[in-house]
Protein backbone atom coordinates (compact mmCIF):
# COMPACT_ATOMS: atom_id res chain seq x y z
CA UNK A 1 0.00 0.00 0.00
CA UNK A 2 1.48 3.09 -1.14
CA UNK A 3 1.49 6.61 1.31
CA UNK A 4 -1.01 8.17 -0.61
CA UNK A 5 -3.52 5.21 0.16
CA UNK A 6 -2.33 4.72 3.73
CA UNK A 7 -3.23 8.55 3.71
CA UNK A 8 -6.38 7.79 2.97
CA UNK A 9 -7.32 4.64 4.91
CA UNK A 10 -5.99 6.80 8.02
CA UNK A 11 -8.59 9.83 6.99
CA UNK A 12 -11.02 7.33 6.13
CA UNK A 13 -11.02 5.78 9.69
CA UNK A 14 -10.99 8.74 11.26
CA UNK A 15 -13.97 10.44 9.80
CA UNK A 16 -15.94 6.91 10.41
CA UNK A 17 -14.69 7.27 14.13
CA UNK A 18 -16.15 11.15 14.36
CA UNK A 19 -19.47 10.22 12.63
CA UNK A 20 -19.94 7.17 14.87
CA UNK A 21 -19.42 9.37 18.27
CA UNK A 22 -21.58 12.01 16.94
CA UNK A 23 -24.28 9.67 16.38
CA UNK A 24 -24.03 8.11 20.27
CA UNK A 25 -23.45 11.32 21.51
CA UNK A 26 -24.86 12.27 24.12
CA UNK A 27 -25.15 9.58 25.99
CA UNK A 28 -25.32 10.79 29.57
CA UNK A 29 -25.97 14.36 30.81
CA UNK A 30 -24.99 17.55 29.73
CA UNK A 31 -24.04 20.36 31.85
CA UNK A 32 -23.93 23.78 31.15
CA UNK A 33 -22.02 26.50 33.29
CA UNK A 34 -23.40 29.88 33.77
CA UNK A 35 -20.27 31.54 34.97
CA UNK A 36 -22.74 34.08 36.91
CA UNK A 37 -25.65 33.69 39.75
CA UNK A 38 -28.96 32.51 39.38
CA UNK A 39 -31.67 34.74 38.52
CA UNK A 40 -29.44 36.99 36.08
CA UNK A 41 -29.94 37.71 32.43
CA UNK A 42 -27.40 34.94 31.35
CA UNK A 43 -28.54 32.28 33.07
CA UNK A 44 -32.57 32.92 32.35
CA UNK A 45 -31.46 32.64 28.55
CA UNK A 46 -29.32 29.26 29.63
CA UNK A 47 -32.38 27.65 31.06
CA UNK A 48 -34.43 28.70 28.17
CA UNK A 49 -31.86 26.93 25.86
CA UNK A 50 -31.48 24.11 28.28
CA UNK A 51 -35.26 23.01 28.33
CA UNK A 52 -35.54 22.55 24.44
CA UNK A 53 -31.93 21.28 23.96
CA UNK A 54 -32.35 18.58 26.16
CA UNK A 55 -35.64 17.39 24.59
CA UNK A 56 -34.37 17.33 21.36
CA UNK A 57 -30.75 15.45 22.14
CA UNK A 58 -32.84 13.17 24.44
CA UNK A 59 -30.94 13.64 27.67
CA UNK A 60 -31.33 15.92 30.84
CA UNK A 61 -29.15 19.21 30.21
CA UNK A 62 -28.43 20.41 33.71
CA UNK A 63 -27.49 24.16 34.18
CA UNK A 64 -24.54 24.89 37.15
CA UNK A 65 -23.86 28.49 38.01
CA UNK A 66 -20.36 29.25 38.92
CA UNK A 67 -20.77 33.05 39.30
CA UNK A 68 -17.74 34.71 41.17
CA UNK A 69 -14.54 37.38 39.60
CA UNK A 70 -16.57 38.33 36.54
CA UNK A 71 -17.40 35.23 35.36
CA UNK A 72 -13.70 33.95 35.46
CA UNK A 73 -14.30 30.86 37.59
CA UNK A 74 -16.94 28.93 35.80
CA UNK A 75 -15.62 29.94 32.77
CA UNK A 76 -11.56 28.34 33.80
CA UNK A 77 -13.77 25.22 35.23
CA UNK A 78 -15.07 24.64 31.65
CA UNK A 79 -11.96 25.81 29.74
CA UNK A 80 -10.08 22.40 32.21
CA UNK A 81 -12.84 19.93 31.71
CA UNK A 82 -12.80 16.95 29.19
CA UNK A 83 -13.26 18.04 25.76
CA UNK A 84 -15.90 15.66 24.97
CA UNK A 85 -19.45 17.64 24.46
CA UNK A 86 -20.75 17.10 27.99
CA UNK A 87 -19.36 20.12 29.88
CA UNK A 88 -20.60 23.65 28.16
CA UNK A 89 -20.26 27.15 28.74
CA UNK A 90 -22.29 29.91 28.36
CA UNK A 91 -19.98 32.82 27.04
CA UNK A 92 -20.88 36.17 27.60
CA UNK A 93 -19.35 39.68 26.57
CA UNK A 94 -17.65 39.67 30.64
CA UNK A 95 -16.09 36.15 30.50
CA UNK A 96 -14.53 36.25 27.12
CA UNK A 97 -14.31 39.76 25.74
CA UNK A 98 -13.77 41.80 28.95
CA UNK A 99 -12.52 39.81 31.70
CA UNK A 100 -9.33 38.84 29.60
CA UNK A 101 -7.94 42.79 30.20
CA UNK A 102 -9.05 43.22 33.69
CA UNK A 103 -6.88 39.89 34.66
CA UNK A 104 -3.16 39.26 34.76
CA UNK A 105 -3.77 35.48 35.41
CA UNK A 106 -7.55 34.79 33.72
CA UNK A 107 -6.40 30.58 34.03
CA UNK A 108 -7.65 30.10 30.38
CA UNK A 109 -7.75 32.14 27.01
CA UNK A 110 -11.25 33.31 25.07
CA UNK A 111 -10.16 31.69 21.82
CA UNK A 112 -7.92 29.06 22.34
CA UNK A 113 -9.07 27.31 25.47
CA UNK A 114 -12.68 27.00 23.78
CA UNK A 115 -14.24 25.62 20.29
CA UNK A 116 -17.56 28.25 19.87
CA UNK A 117 -20.57 26.75 18.68
CA UNK A 118 -22.93 29.37 18.18
CA UNK A 119 -24.21 32.49 19.33
CA UNK A 120 -27.08 33.06 21.09
CA UNK A 121 -28.43 36.17 21.57
CA UNK A 122 -27.62 40.09 21.42
CA UNK A 123 -29.82 42.20 23.90
CA UNK A 124 -29.54 46.18 25.18
CA UNK A 125 -28.77 47.12 29.06
CA UNK A 126 -31.26 49.02 30.66
CA UNK A 127 -29.66 52.65 32.55
CA UNK A 128 -31.66 51.82 35.79
CA UNK A 129 -32.05 54.45 38.75
CA UNK A 130 -33.67 54.24 42.08
CA UNK A 131 -37.37 55.28 42.47
CA UNK A 132 -36.05 57.71 45.20
CA UNK A 133 -33.28 59.80 42.59
CA UNK A 134 -34.93 62.92 41.32
CA UNK A 135 -33.04 62.08 37.54
CA UNK A 136 -36.13 61.20 35.06
CA UNK A 137 -33.71 61.35 31.89
CA UNK A 138 -30.39 60.66 31.47
CA UNK A 139 -29.32 64.62 31.32
CA UNK A 140 -30.53 64.90 35.00
CA UNK A 141 -28.64 62.28 35.88
CA UNK A 142 -25.26 63.21 34.49
CA UNK A 143 -26.38 67.08 36.33
CA UNK A 144 -27.34 65.15 39.42
CA UNK A 145 -23.35 63.25 39.11
CA UNK A 146 -21.81 66.20 38.45
CA UNK A 147 -23.35 68.12 41.18
CA UNK A 148 -22.75 65.48 44.03
CA UNK A 149 -18.96 64.49 43.37
CA UNK A 150 -17.90 61.33 44.84
CA UNK A 151 -21.46 61.51 46.75
CA UNK A 152 -23.00 58.53 44.30
CA UNK A 153 -22.09 55.16 43.15
CA UNK A 154 -23.12 52.17 41.00
CA UNK A 155 -23.72 48.43 41.13
CA UNK A 156 -22.74 46.03 39.03
CA UNK A 157 -22.95 42.03 38.47
CA UNK A 158 -19.55 41.55 39.45
CA UNK A 159 -15.78 43.56 38.19
CA UNK A 160 -15.29 42.34 34.52
CA UNK A 161 -19.00 41.81 33.33
CA UNK A 162 -20.42 43.14 30.85
CA UNK A 163 -22.84 45.74 33.08
CA UNK A 164 -19.44 46.88 34.45
CA UNK A 165 -17.92 47.80 31.57
CA UNK A 166 -20.58 49.47 29.36
CA UNK A 167 -21.34 51.32 32.90
CA UNK A 168 -17.95 52.77 32.35
CA UNK A 169 -18.11 53.47 28.82
CA UNK A 170 -21.52 55.28 29.80
CA UNK A 171 -19.73 57.49 32.58
CA UNK A 172 -16.46 58.45 30.55
CA UNK A 173 -18.07 59.42 27.61
CA UNK A 174 -20.76 61.52 29.94
CA UNK A 175 -17.32 62.91 31.71
CA UNK A 176 -18.70 61.57 35.37
CA UNK A 177 -16.98 59.24 37.88
CA UNK A 178 -19.40 57.41 39.98
CA UNK A 179 -17.46 54.86 42.64
CA UNK A 180 -18.31 50.44 41.99
CA UNK A 181 -20.14 48.36 44.09
CA UNK A 182 -19.96 44.77 42.10
CA UNK A 183 -22.00 42.51 43.12
CA UNK A 184 -22.52 38.53 42.24
CA UNK A 185 -24.94 38.34 40.16
CA UNK A 186 -27.34 40.66 37.95
CA UNK A 187 -29.96 39.90 40.33
CA UNK A 188 -28.16 41.36 43.31
CA UNK A 189 -27.52 44.18 41.61
CA UNK A 190 -30.47 45.25 40.74
CA UNK A 191 -31.95 44.49 44.29
CA UNK A 192 -29.05 47.13 45.40
CA UNK A 193 -30.85 49.64 43.21
CA UNK A 194 -34.20 49.22 44.18
CA UNK A 195 -32.72 49.49 47.94
CA UNK A 196 -31.09 52.61 47.11
CA UNK A 197 -27.69 51.05 48.19
CA UNK A 198 -26.50 52.48 44.99
CA UNK A 199 -27.96 55.21 42.75
CA UNK A 200 -27.43 53.37 39.49
CA UNK A 201 -27.00 50.46 37.61
CA UNK A 202 -27.03 48.73 34.40
CA UNK A 203 -29.19 45.99 34.53
CA UNK A 204 -30.40 43.18 31.25
CA UNK A 205 -33.56 43.28 30.17
CA UNK A 206 -35.18 40.40 31.48
CA UNK A 207 -34.53 41.10 34.98
CA UNK A 208 -35.05 44.77 34.72
CA UNK A 209 -38.40 44.69 33.44
CA UNK A 210 -40.51 43.61 35.85
CA UNK A 211 -38.76 45.97 38.65
CA UNK A 212 -39.55 49.11 35.91
CA UNK A 213 -43.35 47.67 35.91
CA UNK A 214 -43.94 47.84 39.36
CA UNK A 215 -42.17 51.69 40.06
CA UNK A 216 -39.38 50.14 42.08
CA UNK A 217 -36.91 51.28 39.35
CA UNK A 218 -36.66 53.85 36.94
CA UNK A 219 -35.61 53.30 33.25
CA UNK A 220 -33.49 56.43 31.83
CA UNK A 221 -31.92 54.45 28.81
CA UNK A 222 -31.40 51.44 27.10
CA UNK A 223 -27.75 50.76 25.36
CA UNK A 224 -28.80 49.89 21.96
CA UNK A 225 -28.73 52.32 18.75
CA UNK A 226 -32.41 51.36 18.45
CA UNK A 227 -35.13 51.42 21.29
CA UNK A 228 -36.53 47.98 22.23
CA UNK A 229 -39.93 46.51 21.54
CA UNK A 230 -40.53 45.35 25.48
CA UNK A 231 -40.08 49.18 26.08
CA UNK A 232 -40.71 51.29 23.52
CA UNK A 233 -41.33 53.96 25.43
CA UNK A 234 -37.55 54.20 27.17
CA UNK A 235 -34.82 56.11 24.86
CA UNK A 236 -31.80 55.03 23.34
CA UNK A 237 -28.18 56.78 24.07
CA UNK A 238 -28.87 57.64 20.92
CA UNK A 239 -31.70 59.50 22.25
CA UNK A 240 -30.21 60.77 24.84
CA UNK A 241 -26.96 62.39 23.59
CA UNK A 242 -24.54 59.86 24.06
CA UNK A 243 -24.12 57.67 20.95
CA UNK A 244 -20.47 57.16 21.98
CA UNK A 245 -22.04 54.78 25.46
CA UNK A 246 -23.67 52.48 22.69
CA UNK A 247 -22.97 48.80 23.72
CA UNK A 248 -24.19 45.28 23.50
CA UNK A 249 -24.68 42.77 25.71
CA UNK A 250 -24.63 39.07 24.29
CA UNK A 251 -24.28 35.19 24.71
CA UNK A 252 -23.45 32.07 23.19
CA UNK A 253 -22.57 28.47 23.78
CA UNK A 254 -18.61 27.15 23.74
CA UNK A 255 -17.36 23.92 24.43
CA UNK A 256 -13.87 23.42 26.01
CA UNK A 257 -10.86 23.34 23.07
CA UNK A 258 -10.46 19.52 21.42
CA UNK A 259 -14.33 18.99 21.43
CA UNK A 260 -14.47 17.04 18.32
CA UNK A 261 -15.83 18.39 15.75
CA UNK A 262 -18.67 16.19 14.98
CA UNK A 263 -20.27 17.04 18.07
CA UNK A 264 -19.75 20.26 17.88
CA UNK A 265 -21.97 20.21 14.87
CA UNK A 266 -24.41 18.49 16.29
CA UNK A 267 -24.71 21.14 19.27
CA UNK A 268 -24.80 23.88 16.24
CA UNK A 269 -27.51 21.97 14.85
CA UNK A 270 -29.30 22.14 17.98
CA UNK A 271 -28.61 25.13 19.03
CA UNK A 272 -29.92 26.85 15.81
CA UNK A 273 -33.04 24.44 15.75
CA UNK A 274 -33.74 25.53 19.44
CA UNK A 275 -33.34 29.30 18.56
CA UNK A 276 -35.93 28.85 15.78
CA UNK A 277 -38.25 27.37 18.00
CA UNK A 278 -41.24 29.92 18.54
CA UNK A 279 -41.27 29.11 22.47
CA UNK A 280 -37.38 30.16 22.94
CA UNK A 281 -37.64 32.73 20.22
CA UNK A 282 -40.77 34.94 22.27
CA UNK A 283 -39.02 34.44 25.41
CA UNK A 284 -35.91 35.63 23.70
CA UNK A 285 -37.87 38.44 22.74
CA UNK A 286 -39.86 39.09 25.75
CA UNK A 287 -36.31 39.39 27.19
CA UNK A 288 -35.91 41.97 24.98
CA UNK A 289 -33.29 40.12 22.98
CA UNK A 290 -32.81 38.82 19.63
CA UNK A 291 -31.71 35.60 18.73
CA UNK A 292 -28.33 35.27 16.82
CA UNK A 293 -27.50 31.39 15.53
CA UNK A 294 -24.47 31.35 12.86
CA UNK A 295 -21.84 28.98 12.68
CA UNK A 296 -18.87 28.30 15.11
CA UNK A 297 -16.65 29.97 12.80
CA UNK A 298 -18.80 32.82 12.55
CA UNK A 299 -18.72 32.85 16.53
CA UNK A 300 -15.12 32.51 16.95
CA UNK A 301 -14.65 35.70 14.55
CA UNK A 302 -17.09 37.89 16.59
CA UNK A 303 -15.33 36.98 19.93
CA UNK A 304 -12.17 38.61 18.54
CA UNK A 305 -13.88 41.89 17.55
CA UNK A 306 -15.17 42.02 20.89
CA UNK A 307 -12.06 41.29 22.65
CA UNK A 308 -10.41 44.13 20.75
CA UNK A 309 -13.41 46.59 21.25
CA UNK A 310 -13.59 46.44 24.66
CA UNK A 311 -9.24 46.01 24.84
CA UNK A 312 -9.79 49.34 23.82
CA UNK A 313 -12.33 50.97 26.32
CA UNK A 314 -10.40 48.95 29.25
CA UNK A 315 -7.08 51.07 28.05
CA UNK A 316 -9.11 54.37 27.57
CA UNK A 317 -10.91 54.08 31.02
CA UNK A 318 -8.24 52.70 32.92
CA UNK A 319 -10.80 50.20 34.31
CA UNK A 320 -9.03 47.79 36.54
CA UNK A 321 -11.02 44.23 38.59
CA UNK A 322 -11.63 45.42 42.03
Amino acid sequence: MNNRRKLLVVVWAALAMTTAIAAEYPERPIRIVVPNGAGGSTDLVARVLAQQMSAALGQQIVVDNRGGAGGVIGTGMVARAAPDGYTLLTGTIGNLAISPHLYGKLGYDPVRDFAPVAQISAAAYMLLVSAALPAKTTGEFVALAQARPGGMSYASAGSGTGSHLATELFLSVAGIKIAHVPYKSGAAMITSVIADEVQMGFGGIPISLPQIRSGRVRALAVTTARRIAVAPDVPTFVDAGYPGAISTSWTGMLAPAGTPRAIVDKLNATLIEALRSPAVKSKLEEAGAETVGGSPAAFGSYIEAELEKWRNVVRATGVKAE
